[in-house]
């Protein structure tokens, strides 16, 4: 298992290795606050551990996953169950919050 923290621009290489556990989608873990994420393991929690080694907030965090070959965001996640901070369920609820995730998302992994 490969877990890349991102924040630029990914390279091919670490497309490639984010997603060879999956196959054809990547579980995420994006940071709202810093505009960072972690990608590449089995479950979100593998990517919310990678940001919180590197100093992230857990409250900050969210799940996601990224289709590279539909490029889209999902915003379904275990670790997005938070009922301190407004969200009950698996899916972000915030529209707010999704779109920002998305555009981090976006800003860092989409490659042309």
């Amino acid at each position: 298992m490969k877990v890349h923290i991102i924040r630029q621009s990914v390279t091919q290489k670490e497309a490639r290795e984010m997603l060879e556990e999956l196959g054809d989608y990547i579980k995420l873990a994006v940071d709202a606050k810093k505009g960072v994420l972690a990608g590449g393991g089995e479950y979100h929690a593998d990517c919310e551990a990678a940001l919180l080694e590197d100093g992230s907030q857990q409250e900050d965090i969210w799940g996601a996953d990224w289709y590279p070959e539909s490029r889209t965001v999902a915003f379904g996640a275990l670790i997005n169950i938070r009922p301190k901070q407004g969200n009950r369920g698996m899916e972000i609820q915030s529209l707010e919050l999704r779109r920002k995730i998305e555009e981090i998302v976006r800003r860092l992994l989409e490659v042309e």
